[in-house]
């Protein structure tokens, strides 16, 4: 206890104590290139461009080219176009190549005339197509017959005035005695083809028609072929 009172009083330590560890710090080592290495660490910086080594940036700059006016003028024809006479075919020049996207030399020889001109006449009032067309789905009897026949040319050649006139398109034979004052072309026209097939002569004249549709109502019967005397006997 003496001793313990004389230390105190003293300050002479009683025992040893054991040192306090500290802390060092060291700095990171420099980069190759020399830069910051914050700036290395930051991925969202916008890169140079061009590169501050490029080729680029290496050239003296020019500035932009400007075209003139006649710079920017297409070519000029060539001398077979720029000779040549509007509608004038030239038969001295030269036949172009294949290859060549030139057109064609327009002709000089004038079209065609029709062969036979196609008159129309003039109907009476209450035949016009839309009169027609009411006349076919006002429920009149068109067809003159009670059931649909099996009809020969034969007997198709029977029907063949005004009154009673038949005719065949398409293998489908028709009553076309009231569809007379309804025809464009006028009744003499339409009995040409009275009492037999006139499919040739309806696809020459006027093939753009649906002859089924303006006759669906006057339909008799189909054509079929002449049967022959051994089939009658029988």
């Amino acid at each position: 206890m003496t001793s313990y009172l004389r230390s105190w009083l003293t300050g002479a330590p009683t025992t040893a104590t054991p040192d306090i560890p500290s802390f060092l710090r060291v700095s990171p080592p420099a980069s190759d290139d020399g830069e910051d290495t914050e700036t290395e660490q930051d991925d969202n910086s916008v890169p140079a461009f061009p590169a501050l080594n490029s080729a680029q940036r290496a050239a003296p700059s020019q500035p932009p080219r400007i075209l003139s006016d006649s710079a920017l003028m297409p070519p000029p024809p060539p001398p077979s176009l720029a000779t040549r006479t509007p509608g004038v075919s030239s038969r001295s020049s030269a036949k172009p190549s294949s290859s060549s996207l030139l057109a064609p030399a327009a002709t000089t020889q004038r079209p065609l005339k029709p062969t036979k001109k196609r008159d129309k006449v003039a109907l009476a009032p209450g035949h016009s197509p839309l009169d027609w067309a009411a006349l076919k789905s006002s429920g009149e009897d068109l067809r003159g017959v009670d059931t649909l026949m099996r009809i020969p040319p034969s007997v198709l050649k029977q029907h063949r005035s005004k009154s009673d006139a038949w005719s065949a398109f398409n293998g489908k034979v028709y009553n076309i005695t009231p569809y007379l004052a309804f025809h464009p072309g006028g009744e003499r026209e339409l009995m040409r083809v009275a009492g037999r097939d006139g499919t040739e002569l309806f696809a020459a004249t006027h093939a753009w028609v649906n002859a089924d549709f303006m006759l669906d109502s006057c339909l008799v019967g189909f054509l079929i072929s002449e049967p022959s005397p051994s089939s009658d006997s029988s």
